[in-house]
């Protein structure tokens, strides 16, 4: 069985599939794609080859753009824990710290603290004069960046699948229709502060590992444009780099006078060329193929998941939603 990333809302849900698996010695792979990517795959790939030594810290960040924060998380179907039963950092950035414990597989997390708010979308940080449904009651519908005429009418088809999905019904709906739906009751015609929206916009996550290394998550909403970062420093050197731009950066300490600046190697990574064969920056394919080979008994590579081995990611999340919800209080892994 191949499981959609999260498996499970909450810890309880998780340990039961689990122990489901367990006894009944099912074969279960979790759909962690990004894993498969020539991006992260090739950075795992030195990390396993020890080329920058014995990890110290693991850096992740994921900026989410500010249409794709409004549209998905403040006026779409994540935008409500009540309503959709996950955390922005479960629905979001269940990847992220995926692939942190992934990068960090020779050791365990051990503890976890974290923070988090709604710091922009609220009703106090509305506009003076603001409306409720921003092209049938709201002045500011041409000037606001979050105005539903900017985001979706200007932008008909970037976030189609879900902000027109009142208009299934036609086969071919107009720009007059989808105006129409945006003077109307859809959650998505909303003022971006006068929404029932309760998740955060940001949150950090700190582990600490049993090795002593530490790991950091920064999930920013609201950002220019959507970008995943990482920055690994080891004993020996260290791999940074953005998975959109599908480079990476290894450094490796050398202080040689003809090292770079007597300091370092420098060696940079280009995987563009392996990025535009599938989705999610090559991934798609990479996870199928290893998913028929994990079913039929042969080796799998080096990034399938089995759910066993996204125990740790999604507890992960589970410890720091719980964190963050005491104030940043220090919570224990375990197992």
């Amino acid at each position: 069985m191949l499981l959609e990333k999260p498996f499970a809302l909450n810890e309880e849900d998780m340990r039961y599939l689990v122990n489901v698996a367990k006894e009944n010695g099912s074969k279960v792979m979790i759909c962690h794609v990004l894993r498969y990517t020539p991006f992260y795959y090739s950075i795992k790939e030195r990390i396993v080859k020890g080329e920058i030594g014995d990890i110290i810290n693991i850096q992740t960040n994921e900026f989410v753009s500010y249409h794709h924060l409004s549209t998905s998380y403040v006026r779409g179907k994540w935008a409500n824990s009540d309503r959709c039963h996950t955390s922005m950092l479960l629905a979001k950035c269940c990847h992220d710290l995926d692939l942190m414990m992934w990068m960090m597989s020779d050791t365990e997390p051990e503890k976890v603290s974290s923070f988090g708010s709604t710091f922009q979308f609220k009703a106090e940080n509305a506009p003076e004069g603001a409306g409720t449904i921003c092209m049938k009651d709201c002045p500011l519908v041409d000037t606001c960046v979050y105005s539903a005429k900017r985001l979706y009418i200007d932008h008909p088809d970037r976030w189609s699948f879900y902000v027109w999905d009142a208009l299934e019904h036609i086969d071919n709906p107009t720009i007059e229709d989808k105006i129409d739906l945006m003077k109307s009751d859809s959650p998505y015609a909303r003022c971006i502060y006068k929404c029932d929206n309760n998740v955060v916009d940001h949150q950090s996550v700190l582990v600490r590992f049993k090795s002593g290394a530490t790991g950091t998550h920064n999930m920013a909403g609201g950002s220019s444009k959507s970008r995943r970062k990482i920055h690994i420093v080891g004993t020996k050197g260290e791999i940074y780099g953005t998975f959109e731009d599908a480079k990476f950066t290894v450094l490796k300490i050398n202080p040689s006078p003809h090292a770079h600046n007597g300091e370092c190697d420098v060696e940079v990574v280009d995987l563009t060329e392996e990025n535009v064969h599938s989705g999610h920056g090559g991934g798609d394919r990479r996870l199928v193929e290893d998913f028929v080979r994990f079913v039929r008994g042969e080796e799998p590579s080096l990034a399938c998941t089995s759910i066993y081995d996204s125990v740790a990611g999604h507890l992960c999340v589970y410890l720091a939603d719980r964190s963050r919800e005491n104030g940043g209080r220090v919570e224990e892994f375990n197992g």
